[in-house]
């Protein structure tokens, strides 16, 4: 293996040059502050956790961790995501705490790609997690804030898509009872939208027809409240009955948060199904493949961290919407003020620096001349801004007489 060049960065990790980490952050700021506005209170984690315990209480596949030993030979981990590192807080630190629980947290997370797959290793969630309240109120409650928090973080168009695991975990027991490998199948084939290899998968399993039929007609189950009607009639199951009549409820919910334009009810979106206990939901911008939000039920988690616990919450990918806002102009964006100086002038110089840092919405730089130089080049576009050099300023101050 050849040695990297001094520019290189590993596979799947990028930098974010200022204009990129400036919208990053206000992102960021902008999606933290509605969270508080809903009673969450931020909490930080380590990078670094116990494999023992948060890795392998996490979602993540075991060979998509980062993992490294510490000098005593402990297996640590790189967080891949927020959720178990809040359950072990949750359970330790904050064990006295009645429930429920808000809590939100704004962070980076690594998982470990095949590097033809050409996804980030390394990227940025903001999310919130409810712990302690198994209602369909709670689930609506989390739905409800992804959706003002997708409104505030800029994104304009988008829609979430809700599900629910009992429903396909209650038709599958019901026509593929013995076959376990086969509800394992199609459940993967529904988890990475593959819609054409769940229907091969049907056909090769040698199902009777009027089964075979049943289990392609959940394909159709997207749309509003009549989807919960529809999903009635495809199964008696009784798991499967309770998580649409969970659902019907939530959504009676978002009805009256007045948010219920923005979801639509899809049964084929199951989320990580060896993760999730209840209903689950992605979020998707328009023109954007990658959802920008996920999230749902997950009440076994925080047992294994000796506190049980219903639980519910959601994530933005961060770094997702800014590939969704990414190329409009930033909002509100502070007015850039150059302060230029010769020496004999440099108190005065700065002191007004100092006067134009203290006003809201101004930046100022200073930048001292060298001997002899009475200004600078500077280009005046048609939008008055002042260019110097390829940066732009509202305004050039001198001090140089």
């Amino acid at each position: 293996m050849s040695k990297p060049k001094v520019f290189e960065k590993p596979t799947g990790v990028k930098d974010y040059l200022p204009e990129a980490a400036a919208k990053l952050r206000s992102i960021e700021y902008k999606v933290m502050q509605c969270m508080e506005r809903w009673g969450y209170r931020e909490i930080i984690t380590p990078t670094l956790e116990y494999y023992d315990t948060v890795g392998v209480a996490s979602s993540t596949e075991d060979k998509k961790l980062f993992k490294l030993l510490d000098r005593n030979g402990t297996t640590l981990v790189m967080r891949s995501d927020m959720t178990a590192p809040i359950a072990r807080v949750a359970s330790s630190l904050l064990k006295e705490h009645p429930f429920p629980l808000r809590l939100s947290y704004q962070a980076n997370v690594f998982r470990a790609f095949e590097a033809e797959a050409g996804r980030d290793a390394e990227f940025f969630q903001t999310g919130v997690e409810l712990i302690g309240d198994a209602s369909s109120e709670a689930d609506a409650e989390v739905i409800a804030l992804a959706i003002a928090c997708l409104q505030a973080a800029g994104v304009q168009e988008f829609k979430i898509a809700l599900g629910h695991v009992g429903f396909l975990n209650g038709l599958f027991q019901e026509t593929l009872r013995q076959r376990q490998d086969a509800q394992t199948a199609l459940k993967a084939c529904l988890l990475s939208r593959d819609h054409v290899g769940y229907r091969e998968t049907i056909k090769s399993l040698g199902l009777p027809r009027e089964v075979q039929q049943e289990l392609e007609g959940i394909l159709r189950l997207r749309g509003g409240q009549e989807i919960c009607r529809q999903a009635r009639q495809v199964t008696k199951d009784p798991v499967a009955q309770h998580a649409i009549a969970h659902l019907c409820e939530i959504w009676d919910v978002l009805e009256a948060y007045g948010v219920s334009e923005h979801v639509l009810i899809d049964l084929t979106m199951i989320g990580d199904f060896s993760y999730y206990t209840g209903m689950t939901f992605e979020g998707y911008a328009a023109d954007l493949g990658f959802p920008v939000c996920s999230g749902g039920r997950y009440d076994n988690l925080l047992a294994q961290f000796g506190r049980p616990a219903p639980a519910t919450g959601f994530a933005l990918k961060t770094n997702r919407i800014l590939e969704v806002i990414g190329k409009s102009k930033t909002e509100d964006a502070p007015q850039r003020v150059l302060i230029v100086y010769t020496e004999p002038h440099r108190a005065a110089a700065l002191a007004k620096a100092r006067e134009y840092r203290s006003r809201e919405g101004f930046i100022a730089e200073t930048r001292l001349l060298a001997d002899g130089q009475q200004g600078l080049h500077a280009v005046r576009q048609a939008d008055g801004v002042l260019h110097v050099h390829g940066s732009r300023y509202c305004d050039i101050i001198s001090f140089t007489e």
